[in-house]
């Protein structure tokens, strides 16, 4: 009864729990919609029309090279003033995009800053932007996408994981500096945000070494300090140039 359960839903992913168990009956077999439902959620089997389709994370991966994520953190200085960052990532590569910074972030603000970023070519291989539902972006920050012939991705309310990419961004960027004791820091926050590290789920290397060979295993190994030595990169003498 589960492997035919599981059969229908497999093949018909538009079938609903009655369809399911009407179809059932008709093998002479009865069983309650309630039950098809605990077979298909023990079996991770969610609801129809969910069956079919790619989850979110799936759709991520699959179309990394084209989607663009992009969402703000805060930066607070020393003189108890905020700043808001707006930032867009590729997937595929992690490369981050810093778009601007400011303690004001407007609808106008935030739709100059996109069409800024479109001036660079980046958007010529992008096919899907994603973004939260803030108010921040507006009808016409998704208008500079539109523009440009890109599919615009709203995420659900409240669910992170669905921009997981930004937000784990955010967290490396809190963790790594801005959550640090109150310092010296650069006079404007962008300056503090300039340094490039490796990521964990592209062979640990930085986003602009991505497609580049591996240093060769010889030469002094050099440390530059970053932010005031909060930041710490090793680098081969003879391959400063690469990175």
């Amino acid at each position: 009864m589960r492997e035919l359960v599981l059969r229908f839903a497999r093949e018909n992913p538009s079938w609903g729990y009655p369809r399911i168990a009407g179809e059932l009956l008709k093998l002479d077999l009865r069983v309650s919609p309630s039950t098809i439902r605990s077979i298909l959620l023990n079996a991770d089997s969610g609801p129809a029309p969910r069956r079919s389709g790619p989850s979110c994370q799936q759709f991520l991966r699959q179309q990394a090279a084209s989607v663009l994520a992009c969402d703000f953190f805060t930066v607070e200085t020393i003189s108890l003033r905020r700043f808001y960052v707006l930032f867009f990532i590729e997937l595929e590569s992690r490369r981050v995009h810093l778009a601007g910074c400011t303690a004001n972030p407007s609808c106008a603000w935030v739709s100059q800053q996109a069409r800024n970023l479109s001036f660079t070519g980046l958007f010529e291989r992008m096919r899907f932007p994603i973004h939260d539902r803030d108010s921040k972006f507006a009808a016409a920050f998704d208008e500079v996408f539109r523009s440009e012939g890109i599919t615009v991705i709203e995420t659900p309310i409240r669910a992170p994981r669905a921009n997981a990419y930004a937000e784990r961004f955010v967290r490396t960027i809190r963790g790594e500096c801005l959550d640090r004791p109150p310092r010296d820091r650069p006079a404007h926050p962008h300056r503090s945000l300039q340094p490039g590290r490796p990521h964990r789920g592209l062979a640990l290397l930085p986003p602009n070494r991505i497609n580049a060979d591996l240093p060769a295993s010889h030469g002094e190994i050099k440390r530059r300090d970053r932010l005031d030595g909060l930041i710490h990169e090793y680098r081969r003498a003879a391959h400063e140039r690469a990175f």
